[in-house]
């Protein structure tokens, strides 16, 4: 793997758990308000990418 694909690689790894912290701390309330549930975060934060 080249330096940028590693590169590459970290800063999608990073986004992605980014992106679930963020969600996770969430109410429930507020993941219903946005239309998720905790089960969705996954698919969620793979899609910001």
């Amino acid at each position: 793997m080249t330096s940028m694909k590693l590169i590459k690689s970290f800063a999608s790894w990073r986004k992605y758990r980014e992106t679930c912290v963020e969600l996770n701390r969430l109410s429930e309330r507020e993941l219903s308000d946005i239309g998720m549930s905790r089960s969705d975060i996954p698919f969620a934060a793979r899609r910001a990418l």
